[in-house]
């Protein structure tokens, strides 16, 4: 670290294993159905959806949004949607997940829970999901878009102007 350097940590970060940790949003009402699982493949991905199944009112259509990773596209998937069609995919263009609500709740989920949490194991990991989540779906709290979708579209256009004519 150089002197007068500001420190960033307050230890070294060692990793003691990883999860995946499914999530959907309900964006009216801000509650989230959460599921961990030890990989993210199609069957995982199946098995969450059934979670999701069985947790909103059959009555309802679903309406995901999902980014374009392969697991979300597959003949597993695809079969399992048409056995369902109250279920409705949406995809992010690449490199556009911010347009996915659910993504600032992985934020306030990292910024609150995680970034300064010390998980000795995978299970220690877990819990401390699992705990956030339960203490978050008791008093959810919808995301709110403060811009237009015209007032964000003409800040990104503002951007694209600035940095395409940065002579570099």
């Amino acid at each position: 670290m150089r002197p007068g350097q500001i420190e960033r940590r307050t230890h070294d970060y060692q990793r003691h294993g990883t999860t995946s940790l499914f999530a959907a949003l309900d964006t009216r009402t801000g509650k989230i159905i959460g599921q961990t699982q030890q990989r993210h493949r199609s069957s995982e991905f199946s098995n969450f959806l059934d979670t999701i199944e069985k947790n909103v009112p059959a009555e309802l259509d679903v309406h995901l949004i999902l980014d374009n990773y392969g697991t979300h596209k597959t003949q597993t998937i695809r079969n399992w949607l048409a056995r369902r069609p109250r279920f409705h995919l949406h995809f992010t263009p690449t490199s556009a997940s911010w347009l996915n609500l659910v993504e600032r709740w992985f934020a306030a989920l990292t910024e609150k829970q995680l970034r300064r949490g010390v998980h000795r194991s995978t299970k220690e990991l877990v819990d401390a999901i699992g705990t956030f989540i339960q203490h978050h779906n008791q008093d959810p709290k919808p995301f709110v878009w403060h811009k237009t979708a015209d007032q964000i579209f003409d800040a990104v256009a503002r951007f694209c102007i600035r940095t395409s004519d940065s002579g570099h």
